[in-house]
This record gives structure tokens, C-alpha cells and sequence, in this order.
């Protein structure tokens, strides 16, 4: 108050913000930025008009002053609002967050149960990204691999994974070392009995997993979820061999799935409501957007992909050119 009433009574000088200029550059200069800024966002998102009508209204307010500035701003805004693209954008953002509501298992008033260790089969691309997703988030992790060839390279792989973050200026090298200290490795299932969740990573073999989780059933505590990250196979077909179907449950990553936002967790008609409520608190708690589907072939993400794949295919048949097809794909914004 007494700011204002000093700049009103002459006391303090009273500084347009709007009409400072003297964090601008030269004209010719401030063209050549935005004429780069221009190119950026056409490589980085090549059918959303929003970012260069962003640029263009910065463009407007060096060129002809702060106040057209506004005009054009004003105006623009008006005519992306009634777009397709905004409508798209707004629905994606509250689909997003309509995400962590799920009937019959978020509307019961189940708490998420503390998970505090986790143990993750298999420590090959999928393996290993999950396990960096898991220590990243403060998760310790209990990494098993069948022989000690294959558990250094999945530990090899997941220092990869954190390097390239130190790298990019994304962590600090001690926090690297942290990270890295809550990694523990095993060649047997010894020490899965102090395990809250195991996530199943190996390769798509239906006999292979049912194995798997027969030897989890037997070696992990009775609370310990048993989760795979199957994209495809039928979950009932992997817990067949178990009595434990109600904490089986699927969490699908994806490649590289420290990087990559998306978690599907899927349910079975057995899979217990607190089993999904507790996945559901990984998934955020390790910076994902969980989303849970159904136990049906592709569940949901692979299940939009088969389609355009299969359509795709479908004109390589008909003897069309496969570079055509795939420009085609990417134009659209399928790379």
C-alpha cells in the first residue's frame, strides 16, 4: 500500500514493466532466435499451431511494440480456443486425471499399503528400466537374474540409465550414488522373503512364467503383490498354476520405461481391489500415469496399436510403397 501511494505521490518513480525493452535484442537478432525457435517447434510437435502463434505474438510485441503485442495475443487466444486441438488437449488433460479414479476399487476407502522393497525377474531393456523408475523414486530393489553374466549386464544397464541423467545435468553425481546404493542383486529367491512387490520382466514365454510365479508363491511373504510386465499375455493363463490369483496382477511399462509416463495395471477378475489401490500409489509415487484396464487381448495401449499396424500392413500387401506408408504414419503424428 505504501508502494502505491508513494508512486502517486511522485515519491517513487512508477516503471511501465510493459514498455521495457532493455532485455530485448537488436531486431535483426531477435528475428534469427525466433526464426530457430520457429524450426524447434515444428521438429518437436509438427501439428499443434499453438507454439508458433506463441512465437509469432512475441514477434508482433518486439516488432511493433508491447500494446499490438496484447492485441494479437488477445485475438489469437480467441481463435485457438475454439479449436479442435484445444478441445483435444483439455480432454486429454482431465482424462489424465481421471485416471486415478477407478469403481469398484478406489470408491471402497481402501488406504495404499507402504511398499518398501521391491524385487524386479529379469534385468534386460524392460528389467532394468523399471528397476532405474523404482530407485529414482527411492524404492530399494532386489534385482534377479539366472546367472551372474546376465545380473552384471542388468546392473551395467541400469548405471547407464542414471549416467546419461548425470549427463544431461538431470542429477547430481551424489545423488547417483544414492541411487545406485539401493540396488541390491540375486542369482535365487532367497531373500525374496522380505519382498512387498515383485515385478515379473522376462520374455514372453507363457511356460517360463508360469513357473515363475509357482516358485514366487512359494518364497514370497502372503501380502507380496505379483505383478508381470506382459503386454499381451493372458494374466489368468500365467497365475494358473498358483493359488495366489487375487494379488496377481499386470504392470506394463514401457520402453525405456524410466523414461516413458505410461503404466498400465491390469486387473483380473480375481485381482484384489487393494492390490490395484496399491499399484496405483507406486505408479504416482515413481512419477508415472497409471491407468488401469482389463484382462483382454493387447489391454489397452497395444490394443489401439494392432489397428493402425495391421492397416499398415494391410496396404504392403496391396503392393503400396512401405516409405510411403510409414511418411504417411509420421505426417499424421504416429512416428
Amino acid at each position: 500500500r505504501r508502494w502505491a501511494l508513494d508512486i502517486c505521490e511522485l515519491r517513487k518513480p512508477w516503471i511501465k514493466s510493459l514498455y521495457k525493452t532493455d532485455k530485448l535484442e537488436p531486431l535483426g537478432e531477435a528475428r534469427e532466435i525466433l526464426k530457430f525457435a520457429r524450426a524447434q517447434a515444428r521438429k518437436q510437435a509438427a501439428n499443434l499451431e499453438h507454439p508458433l502463434v506463441c512465437i509469432d505474438v512475441i514477434e508482433e510485441g518486439i516488432v511493433s511494440g508491447p500494446r499490438a503485442g496484447l492485441w494479437k495475443e488477445a485475438n489469437a487466444f480467441q481463435g485457438l480456443l475454439f479449436s479442435d486441438t484445444c478441445k483435444s488437449l483439455l480432454h486429454v488433460f482431465f482424462s489424465q486425471r481421471a485416471t486415478s479414479k477407478v469403481p469398484g476399487a478406489t470408491d471402497l476407502g481402501l488406504m495404499p499399503r507402504k511398499i518398501m522393497k521391491v524385487a524386479i525377474l529379469g534385468g534386460g531393456l524392460m528389467g532394468s528400466g523399471i528397476a532405474t523408475a523404482m530407485i529414482l523414486s527411492n524404492y530399494p530393489v532386489l534385482l534377479k537374474e539366472v546367472n551372474e553374466k546376465f545380473l552384471n549386464a542388468g546392473i551395467d544397464r541400469i548405471k547407464a540409465n542414471l549416467q546419461s541423467r548425470v549427463r544431461k545435468g538431470k542429477m547430481t553425481e551424489e545423488r547417483y550414488e544414492k541411487a545406485l546404493s539401493l540396488l541390491s542383486g540375486a542369482l535365487g529367491y532367497e531373500k525374496f522373503k522380505e519382498v512387498d512387490l515383485v515385478i515379473e520382466a522376462v520374455i514372453e514365454n507363457v511356460k517360463l512364467k508360469q513357473q515363475i510365479f509357482a516358485d514366487l508363491e512359494k518364497y514370497c511373504p502372503s501380502h507380496c503383490i505379483l505383478a508381470t510386465n506382459t503386454s499381451t499375455i493372458d494374466l489368468n493363463l500365467i497365475g494358473e498354476k498358483t493359488k495366489s490369483q487375487d494379488r496377481i496382477v499386470g504392470a506394463h511399462f514401457f520402453s525405456p520405461a524410466h523414461v516413458m509416463p505410461l503404466l498400465e495395471i491390469v486387473r483380473t477378475q480375481h485381482t484384489s481391489a487393494q492390490v490395484v489401490v496399491d499399484l496405483l500409489d507406486v505408479g504416482k509415487r515413481i512419477k508415472k500415469t497409471p491407468i488401469v484396464v482389463g484382462n483382454c487381448t493387447g489391454f489397452a495401449v497395444n490394443r489401439m496399436f494392432f489397428p493402425y499396424t495391421q492397416s499398415a500392413l494391410l496396404f504392403v500387401d496391396y503392393g503400396m510403397d512401405v516409405y510411403k506408408i510409414d511418411r504417411a504414419c509420421t505426417k499424421f503424428g504416429m512416428p
